[in-house]
């Protein structure tokens, strides 16, 4: 198993090959549909984003809430599609990497071989032993949004797999 520590860099990326299992350690974004939103909206606008996109990875997930003694509640990846239409725009701003589930359309997979990125794919259903690897959760903006909001998460050894690799090779692209 691979293990790579973050924020990601080309070097990083290019490294990686469709089917790799990884294991991350650094710090990562949540953000979900009202978030990409958001972002969206502030790009348009002209805006800072409320983070430095360069090099980060973002998790689409909306963690549930801790309990007692622990650092996040359940964490397991949604479906990634739904954040397809802002996902180039991100990429261009200097987005890496994206962590979720299921397969992204052909913009998103141009966009990430364009801009040496990388999508990575964890397993659903296991939220609660993904929670495992967040060592530390801090919010980070849009707190409005409550379980969607952006919260910068500190992991390790996360599990992924590579979906897309920055070449557009695509795990969901395979004939039997």
């Amino acid at each position: 198993m691979l293990e790579i520590n973050l924020p990601l860099h080309d070097k990083d990326v290019e490294g990686l090959n469709c089917g790799d299992n990884l294991l991350i350690t650094g710090n990562i974004y949540t953000a979900r549909d009202a978030v990409h939103k958001k972002l969206a909206d502030l790009i348009e606008g002209g805006e800072d984003l409320p983070f430095d996109l360069k090099g980060q990875i973002i998790y689409y997930t909306g963690p549930t809430p801790a309990r007692p003694n622990a650092v996040i509640g359940s964490c397991g990846p949604t479906t990634s599609s739904r954040m397809d239409v802002y996902t180039p725009a991100l990429l261009e701003r200097g987005l890496k990497g994206m962590i979720g589930k299921g397969n992204r359309d052909r913009e998103v997979t141009e966009a990430i071989k364009r801009n040496r990125a990388i999508y990575f794919v964890a397993t659903g259903g296991a939220g609660a032993l993904l929670a495992r690897s967040v060592k530390k959760a801090v919010p980070v903006a849009f707190p409005e949004l409550g379980a969607e909001a952006v919260v910068k998460l500190e992991v390790e050894r996360f599990p992924v797999i590579v979906a897309i690799d920055s070449r557009g090779n695509n795990i969901y692209n395979v004939t039997v």
